[in-house]
């Protein structure tokens, strides 16, 4: 656990006074792609742990799902995110809720950088990957399947529903 500090300053773009850049996870223990993560704030006080994550152009997270909530803001760059069977673009400021048990991954636009702020519980389970049933149940959606294969540039999105 870190100490709360009362001021820790910015000392370039997304990165913070004595904020440790760490690796997004352990190498080999699922798939993912150019992807780094910060840990802003984790107290128990809290009771939650807001991190910062970073992907380098055309970098992704895992795909996965876990009974934990994620609250996930996009603070820079674009790409896409799966959330369920929901391909979105984002952008910086959108917000996205991850409820428990859904499968997710955050994919960076090809030209640039993404990064986004995560929170979540200070207490979680550990991620669950999708097997080879899972992982075929999602790609029977083609825009989904586009997406995981970051080739959605080569399929027609389906229309967004009205709020």
């Amino acid at each position: 656990m870190d100490e709360l500090k009362p001021f820790r300053a910015a000392i370039g773009e997304c990165r913070w006074q004595d904020i440790e850049e760490r690796p997004y996870k352990q190498e080999g223990s699922a798939p993912f792609r150019d992807i780094s993560r910060q840990v802003l704030f984790d107290d128990p006080a809290l009771a939650c742990q807001l991190r910062y994550f970073e992907m380098k152009p055309g970098g992704y997270s895992t795909l996965e799902r876990h009974e934990h909530v994620h609250a996930v803001m996009i603070l820079r760059g674009t790409g896409h995110c799966l959330v369920g069977s929901e391909v979105r673009p984002v952008k910086p400021q959108d917000l996205i809720a991850i409820p428990p048990g859904t499968w997710h991954q955050f994919r960076a636009a090809e030209t640039e950088a993404m990064g986004f702020l995560c929170m979540v519980n200070s207490t979680r389970d550990r991620p669950q990957v999708p097997d080879a049933d899972q992982l075929k149940a999602l790609r029977a959606d083609a825009h989904v399947a586009a997406f995981l294969d970051g080739a959605l540039d080569r399929v027609e999105p389906p229309p967004i529903p009205p709020e």
